[in-house]
């Protein structure tokens, strides 16, 4: 092999390695975006004159890989529960829409009539939501939202 081949093929590794460490450093560089839940909001209609209430939940969830689901428990502030991501796993999933390839709205909603709004404990209700991404990356959030009950 002549040394004018053999030192071509040197420089052409060290260049493919120069780009190769530089296309690294840019990627490592990139920010990523963390999974979120924003903009959430709970409101809690009584049932009366023998119409059904309900409890509609909303929330914005994003992430870079974009959104799985999104699991809601709503409980009484007065009981003194305090679910964690574990038992969240097993909660009823909102019903989420696609807003962009990153995002999405995610809603649930829960009729209530009047003999199980008459069980209900009156006052603070918290809800706790746990946020999964098509990655696999959680989030969990013992206190995404409140609302109030009342007779």
């Amino acid at each position: 092999m002549s040394k004018r081949v053999l030192v071509s093929s040197i420089v052409g590794v060290v260049a493919l390695g120069g780009a190769a460490a530089g296309g690294l450093a840019l990627a490592s560089a990139k920010t990523t975006e963390e999974l979120t839940v924003e903009h959430a909001s709970a409101r809690y209609v009584a049932p009366s004159a023998g119409l059904t209430g309900s409890l509609t939940f909303t929330a914005d969830v994003g992430d870079d890989s974009g959104v799985r689901d999104l699991k809601v428990l709503a409980w009484p502030a007065s009981s003194g529960l305090d679910p964690t991501a574990t038992e969240l796993r097993s909660a009823e999933g909102a019903s989420c829409r696609s807003t962009s390839d990153t995002a999405s709205r995610c809603t649930y909603t829960l009729e209530i009539t009047e003999l199980e709004a008459a069980e209900l404990a009156e006052g603070t209700w918290h809800i706790s939501t746990l946020a999964t991404a098509r990655d696999g990356d959680t989030e969990f959030a013992p206190r995404t939202s409140e609302f109030t009950v009342t007779r």
